[in-house]
């Protein structure tokens, strides 16, 4: 390989794990060919279930520890484990420049912390935002903050459009961000003071990276009509959790229909295509892999619950942003 992508791999966070990372990092490597992973977890339990994929030993290292952060360890006490834990170990790596990003899908708190401890911000920005993917009519939305921050003023507000859209641009390169504030409405008049004033600052100045398009509201989102979408920690996590929960409602209700009579069995046999494409439309594995933005290096979290595809996913995204090169862009862009 020429100059390797190097991404770190924190194996032994979240569920059913290290099993659904090592068949993650498979997935992901059968559809790329510069990719090398360090993995960092437990040797004695990773080595078995690598053998038994096809991955060949020139494409992965593993850094053996047993220490590992657990999901129902506060984030304090996730930071305090010590810097043995695979998870520190994995964004260490980062910090002493031998991986390019790094992928967790373990403790949200803790790696959130020990990411702060180990990277430096960019400069100017003043807090980090997570981000992630969000379908629409059209293709896919960035939305943050979703939660790493429960209060924001106007600077944070401005870095995060700055942020959402030059992630965007790095993982839809032929497409231009489509800024929009997420409010309780479309008139200029509508939010507290911090939406209202951001709103007059993003209008005023304009940044050659994206298009300000003004406000939107929560059922809009999925309209397709902008591509990022801003708003604190607090709102954007209700948000996220309800759209979460709105598309199992749905799935869930709709497959107990076609289920619950032979005239429903026939009809979802005869629209199994359309069915499919629904499916994987609100298949949440699919949009897996949320941004922590403001650090200087690539801070990727996993879904804890997700299983190998997710988390292939997840590795994906982190491909798509270092080739993007999303830091570059928002230093580049930065007011």
């Amino acid at each position: 390989m020429n100059n390797p992508i190097k991404i770190a791999v924190d194996a032994m966070g979240g569920e059913n794990s290290p099993y659904k990372i090592v068949k993650g990092i498979e997935l992901h490597n059968l559809e790329t060919d510069n990719v090398f992973y360090n993995i960092f977890g437990d040797k004695n339990i990773i080595d078995p279930i690598i053998n038994s994929t096809n991955l060949k030993k020139e494409k992965f290292q593993i850094f053996h520890t047993k220490n590992l952060i657990k999901d129902e360890d506060s984030p304090l006490a996730g930071a305090k484990k010590g810097k043995d834990t695979s998870m520190w170990l994995a964004i260490e790596s980062l910090k002493k420049l031998e991986s390019d990003a790094i992928v967790s899908a373990g403790n949200t708190g803790a790696l959130f912390v020990i990411a702060k401890l180990n990277l430096n911000m960019i400069e100017k920005i003043d807090k980090p935002a997570l981000s992630a993917l969000w379908p629409n009519r059209n293709g896919m939305n960035i939305v943050l903050d979703l939660g790493a921050n429960i209060e924001c003023n106007e600077k944070n507000l401005v870095d995060f459009s700055l942020m959402g859209a030059a992630l965007h641009k790095s993982l839809f390169e032929k497409e231009d961000p489509k800024v929009a504030l997420l409010n309780i409405g479309s008139e200029e008049l509508k939010g507290n003071n911090v939406i209202k004033n951001t709103y007059q600052i993003l209008h005023d100045k304009k940044n050659s990276l994206y298009e300000f398009k003004g406000y939107i509201e929560g059922n809009q989102i999925m309209d397709g009509n902008v591509n990022v979408i801003v708003t604190d920690g607090f709102t954007g996590n209700v948000a996220l959790k309800t759209a979460e929960g709105t598309a199992n409602f749905i799935t869930s209700e709709l497959k107990q229909t076609f289920n619950s009579s032979v005239l429903g069995k026939i009809s979802a046999f005869l629209n199994l295509n359309n069915l499919k494409k629904f499916k994987k439309k609100l298949d949440p594995r699919l949009y897996n892999g949320a941004i922590l933005l403001g650090l200087d290096k690539p801070v990727i979290k996993s879904h804890g619950s997700t299983d190998e595809i997710g988390f292939a996913n997840s590795l994906r995204v982190c491909e798509k942003i270092i080739k993007g090169r999303l830091i570059e862009k928002i230093k580049k862009n930065i007011i």
